[in-house]
Parts: structure tokens; sequence; C-alpha cells
């Protein structure tokens, strides 16, 4: 059993910088791929971006490429999701999940799932 927090969100205007954070207690942290999601207003929950166990290896959907960023701190149990240039379309509640399995941009390869953090970029 993992449990995840995820915080760091809020409200900002158009272009300015966030960074989430999402601490796992629980089993091993370094066990797990983990992955961001969000779910925007009236719209299915996506596919973010996902790191691997050690942070070698790093994915993105193709339109935030180059805005935003993942990474993790195993010695702190904690993974985190910088995000620049922010757009309204950005807004959104973001999630952090883990995965025991490989790295999936599909939330059913999942297995546990934070509460979400509000993030809301006002144009």
């Amino acid at each position: 059993q993992v449990t995840l927090v995820e915080s760091g969100g809020g409200l900002v205007q158009a272009g300015d910088s966030l960074r989430l954070s999402c601490a796992a207690a629980g089993r091993t942290f370094s066990r797990y791929v983990m992955g961001w999601f969000r779910r925007a207003p009236g719209k299915e929950r996506e596919f973010v971006a996902a790191i691997s166990r050690i942070g070698g290896s790093t994915y993105y959907v193709d339109s935030l490429k180059g805005r935003f960023t993942v990474s993790r701190d195993n010695a702190k149990n904690t993974v985190y999701l910088q995000m620049n240039s922010l757009k309204p379309e950005d807004t959104a509640v973001y999630y952090c999940a883990a995965a025991m399995g490989p790295i999936q941009y599909s939330e059913s390869g999942y297995d546990y799932w934070g509460q979400g953090t509000q993030v809301t970029v006002a144009s």
C-alpha cells in the first residue's frame, strides 16, 4: 500500500510557474513508476508525464513537452512536476499516481492515486 499526497497547487497568472509535489508514504518509493495526470473541467483525466523508478527516463504528453518537467527524489519519497509558462488551458486537478509495472500512459496501469491538487491559471 502506498499513500500519495499532492501539494503545490494554487491560483496563478498565465505565464507563471508552479511546482507540484507528491509525497509518498508506505512501501519503498523507488519500486514504483510515478505518473502525473490531470482532469480539466468537463474533460476526462489525461496523462501528463511519467518517470521511471530511478528517474533515468521521463515521458510526456506531446503537447506539454518543453513546458513541464517531471523529476523525483527517492531519498525524499517525492515526485515533482515543474510547470512553466502556464496557460489557462492548464487549469485542472493534477493527480500523481504510482505503478508497480512498467511505464504507463494509461491511468488503468496505475495502482495508487493521490487525491489531487487544484491548479487554476487566470488569463
